[in-house]
Formats: structure tokens, C-alpha cells, sequence
């Protein structure tokens, strides 16, 4: 099983890997873990403790002593059910404060893989999205994530047009392709949605986006784009 997708549903290191590992073995003692994850005795028993907590493992006394076992996977969607329906309960008032400013911000900076993501979901909203820029490195930096994405992209029928200085190494649903010289390929790359435009950064390091939004500022890039769209050839 891939850690990523363990810590994509919230867990930390160490809890993705204890919990992996209660999987792999079955119920086991708190040494076998610390020998199959690597972690040291005592930290096993800290990421236990937070384990029992969230539901994801339990426990029984046998001559005293601890022994741990997974609880079925599907604790997780559980977990998201529940996060979803404390959501669903502030979701109103959050959305008031929400729309009486939201008119006021002109541009928000987003940091790490998180806030790349708040970005993205933010392109749901739309008919169209422009990319100029688009690289492969997007999906080796959230690999999990994409593949989400276009399906929720494709199920709202919002169509992606995209310019590339290089190969994206897949197969993009509902979209258009064209390139430009691989000599201008930067990690910077240009998402040009409604009146907003996102300077995105693909660093794996530090992944940062800065969004903008304003209308002439969005016309202006989409003219750039139409222009550069002209040039670029078709695969």
C-alpha cells in the first residue's frame, strides 16, 4: 500500500506506517511493529495512542500486555462522512462571511500542496480554463490528486484548453493540446479562469500559486493566450 494515499487521507507519517503495517501483519505487539515500521518502541505506543482515538486500530490485554490490530479500511470514508457533516453544519455562516468580503480580495498567495489544491477546486466554478504553461512535473508533484480532479473537471463538463512546451506524459480528458518550442518550458505556468488568473509556481520543494483576481487583468491574459494559442502547433 502507498503511504501517499494513506497521508493524502490525513494521517502523519508515522500513523501511515504503523497503520500499514497493522494491515500487513495482523494483530501484533508493539514490538513487531517498531521492528517492521522502524520506528522506535516508545514512539510506537505515541502513534498508537492517536490511532485508537481517530478509530483506525484497537486493542486487547493478553497476560497484560497490548495487542494491536487494524480496523477495516473503510473507517476512512467514515472519517470523511464525518468531517463532511461537521462542514455541512458551519457551512452557511462561513459562506455569509465568505460573500461579504470575498470583493475585497483582489489577490490571495497559496503555499505547499494544500493551498495548490484550494486553487485548482476553485476551477470547478467555470466553463472554460486556459493553461499556458502546463507541465509534467504538476502531476509528479500531486499524482493522487489529478486524477480526482479531471474526473470532477469531466463530470461538470468543464473544457481545458492547454499550451505545453514538452510531453505531459498522459492523456488529458475533455481538453485541447497544443506546444510550443520545448526552449520555453518554465515551472512557471499561467491558469487564466473567469475574471482570475493564477501565477503557478511547480517547485516540489514549495509549491506556491498567486491568484488574481480582476477582470481586465483576466482579459489581458486571455488575448496573451488566444495569441500564443494561434501560434502553437497541434500533437
Amino acid at each position: 500500500m502507498n503511504l501517499e494515499i494513506l497521508r493524502e487521507s490525513g494521517l502523519t507519517e508515522s500513523e501511515a506506517r504503523v497503520y500499514r503495517a497493522l494491515l500487513e501483519l495482523g494483530p501484533s505487539l508493539a514490538g513487531q511493529i517498531s521492528r517492521k515500521t522502524g520506528l522506535h518502541r516508545r514512539n510506537v505506543y505515541d502513534v498508537t495512542e492517536r490511532l485508537i482515538k481517530k478509530g483506525l486500530i484497537g486493542y486487547i490485554l493478553k497476560n497484560h500486555r497490548r495487542i494491536f490490530q487494524a480496523s477495516s479500511p473503510e473507517r476512512f470514508l467514515e472519517m470523511v462522512k464525518e468531517k463532511e457533516n461537521l462542514l455541512q453544519e458551519v457551512m452557511p455562516e462561513m459562506m455569509m462571511h465568505f460573500q461579504s468580503t470575498k470583493e475585497k480580495e483582489e489577490t490571495n498567495f497559496y503555499k505547499g500542496k494544500q493551498g495548490l489544491k484550494a486553487v485548482f477546486e476553485d476551477q470547478l466554478n467555470e466553463k472554460e480554463v486556459l493553461i499556458l504553461g502546463a507541465s509534467k512535473s504538476a502531476f509528479d508533484i500531486l499524482p493522487f490528486y489529478f486524477k480526482w480532479y479531471d474526473q470532477a473537471r469531466v463530470k461538470k463538463k468543464i473544457h481545458a484548453r492547454i499550451i505545453s512546451s514538452g510531453d505531459l506524459g498522459k492523456k488529458i480528458s475533455l481538453s485541447e493540446i497544443r506546444y510550443l518550442p520545448e526552449k520555453y518550458s518554465s515551472p512557471l505556468a499561467i491558469n487564466i479562469y473567469g475574471n482570475k488568473v493564477a501565477l503557478i509556481l511547480w517547485s516540489k520543494e514549495n509549491p506556491i500559486a498567486i491568484v488574481i483576481n480582476d477582470r481586465a487583468i483576466s482579459e489581458g491574459y486571455k488575448k496573451y493566450f488566444e495569441l500564443l494559442w494561434k501560434i502553437a502547433k497541434q500533437d
